[in-house]
């Protein structure tokens, strides 16, 4: 029998978030803080940046996630892989703020469309049954990702952010163009069946867009509604699990952006030492995975995804008003478990949900909406930083957000199908 392919689309797509990770999403806070002692630039005016990326993934979200359900992931992952490796070379060349916007537009468009979301939509194809774990599975490489935080930041501080954002982008390339081309979007690509499911069960395969042709009937485990775009954005919980994924990114984007300069200016550590807060993060993020790969399938996931959020909360809090770096690796340590366990359930949950067929455009279209938490994380952040010295008033109001948003993983209850099913 057939070796099943879909834990290679796992590794693939778990890979290409460890650089995803590893020279961006974490990596950002070292870049910010070198380019404010570099170029003189505000706080703000580089957290726009990160607003920016986070406005063009919304903005893209709902297209990209009809490209993915319409010609599948690894043709979008290829294109991706290209355009940030050359995001991060022109970043590199810029010496105004003009430009490095510019930069930040290709090196976002590139990220977008490699990014966790395009990749999760491939493995949602690949799996049922083990769904978590296997979206759980892929987030190792995020967590892995961030643990290297600080070697960026080293290279940053010995070789310059020039240097640094010149190799990341050849080392994309170089490395994510092989990874890109094992991303097979759907088991139909390569004669296999959602689970690695015998061939003779399977309904008959026409082509790409056979996985519509595998009816809920014939799949394993319970009858599952498969809803449009369309009837997703009718349901309650369609918006509860948008509102509370945006709640979370207040959280993930104000620490990557600004906790690096909040550690170094507010007490005093360098560039390295401060970025470890990073890495620690990642380190929680790791066991937040881990966590989420021995809980059982059958847990009720939203119940989850609300606990988490007061770990986001807990961990805001302890950063704000740390003392001393016993506090500092504990705010890590908790933000990173509740982060690390909070994404992939997120992400099953939407698949049990509303099913796989139109996920791409679902999640697409969710972007639209968790984009406000991306936006508004270093946005509030960064301006309260300049206006009063400090981060301590913009930290507490994001904590607060992020406890607001366990109330609606709470109440994100399966939806009811007009075919009178649900998950």
């Amino acid at each position: 029998m057939k070796k099943f392919y879909g834990w290679r689309v796992v590794v693939a797509g778990g890979t290409l978030q460890f650089f995803q990770s590893m020279l961006l999403n974490q990596a950002f806070g070292a870049y910010l803080a070198a380019l404010v002692q570099d170029r003189g630039w505000s706080k703000t005016a580089l957290s726009g940046a990160a607003a920016l990326k986070s406005t063009e993934a919304a903005v893209l979200g709902p297209a990209l996630g009809w490209l993915v359900d319409r010609f599948g992931s690894q043709r979008i992952v290829r294109a991706g892989v290209l355009l940030f490796g050359l995001g991060f070379m022109l970043l590199s060349q810029t010496d105004t703020l003009a430009t490095f916007y510019a930069a930040f537009v290709v090196l976002a468009l590139g990220a977008s469309m490699c990014s966790n979301m395009v990749v999760s939509v491939a493995i949602i194809q690949w799996f049922e049954k083990r769904r978590a774990r296997a979206l759980s599975s892929s987030q190792f490489g995020a967590a892995v990702g961030g643990l290297f935080v600080f070697a960026v930041a080293w290279t940053i501080q010995t070789y310059g952010w020039r240097v640094t954002a010149f190799g990341s982008g050849v080392m994309l390339i170089v490395c994510g163009w092989p990874l890109a081309n094992m991303v097979h979007s759907r088991p139909e690509d390569v004669g296999q069946r959602i689970d690695g499911l015998p061939p003779d069960d399977a309904a008959p395969n026409t082509g790409p867009a056979a996985a519509d042709a595998v009816t809920p009937a014939s799949r394993p485990g319970p009858l599952q509604a498969e809803f449009t775009a369309r009837e997703a954005l009718r349901t309650r919980a369609f918006w509860l699990l948008s509102i509370g994924h945006a709640c979370s990114l207040f959280v993930v984007s104000a620490i990557n952006v600004h906790a690096i300069t909040h550690i170094k200016e507010g007490l005093g550590y360098s560039l390295a030492l401060a970025s470890l807060y990073i890495s620690i993060a990642t380190a929680g993020q790791f066991a937040g995975v881990v966590c989420g790969w021995v809980i059982p399938e059958t847990i009720e996931k939203r119940k989850v995804t609300a606990l988490t959020m007061l770990f986001h909360a807990a961990g805001m809090l302890l950063l704000t008003y740390a003392t001393g770096p016993v506090i500092l690796v504990l705010s890590a340590l908790v933000h990173g478990i509740g982060w690390g366990l909070r994404g992939p359930f997120i992400s099953a949950m939407r698949a049990d949900y509303f099913g796989r067929n139109s996920i791409g455009m679902i999640l697409g279209l969710s972007s639209m909406i968790m984009v406000i938490g991306q936006i508004g994380g270093p946005l509030i952040a960064g301006v309260f930083a300049d206006w009063l010295g400090n981060y301590r008033a913009g930290f507490t109001l994001i904590a607060g957000l992020a406890a607001a948003g366990s109330l609606f993983f709470w109440m994100a209850k399966p939806p009811v199908s007009r075919r009178g099913t649900t998950h």
